[in-house]
């Protein structure tokens, strides 16, 4: 790993970290929502440690008990640990900020044609995204999570 990718990585857990401290104390008053985007805890288990893992994500796309996350890393040539966490173990809890709690999800990688279908939805509700594929060589993962019944 080079020293970029370290301070990248650095900032962050340490935004996320901050994000969780704010929603802890909030009570989900702040922080439940980035512009139009609902916050939710997603929960993995670590590919190395098996321990839980959790990072705040915002999914752009949502309804009916399925969530859509992009592996984006903010447009970086890695994918996220969350990501690679649940390529290795892809039973996974979302829990929406102000919701009911959290709900046990399988997440996928969408097949090349979802993606396709997705995207212009992602970019629509998120044009972050666009930017952030424009800024990378990787292609970007897109994640169907759905009730594991």
């Amino acid at each position: 790993m080079t020293s970029a990718h370290a301070r990248k990585d650095l900032l962050s857990k340490t935004v996320n970290a901050f994000h969780k401290t704010l929603v802890a104390i909030s009570g989900g008053r702040i922080g439940s929502q980035i512009g139009s985007l609902p916050v939710v805890k997603l929960t993995t288990t670590g590919r190395k440690s098996g321990q839980p893992r959790t990072v705040m994500l915002t999914p752009p796309l949502h309804g009916d008990g399925r969530y859509v996350l992009v592996a984006s890393k903010g447009g970086d040539d890695r994918d996220p640990d969350w990501y690679r966490n649940l390529v290795a173990n892809p039973n996974i809890t979302i829990e929406p900020i102000g919701g009911d709690g959290p709900v046990a999800l399988i997440a996928r990688t969408a097949t090349a044609d979802e993606k396709a279908q997705l995207w212009p939805r992602i970019v629509k509700a998120a044009v972050g995204y666009a930017a952030y594929k424009d800024k990378t060589d990787r292609d970007i993962p897109v994640v169907i999570c759905e009730a594991t019944t």
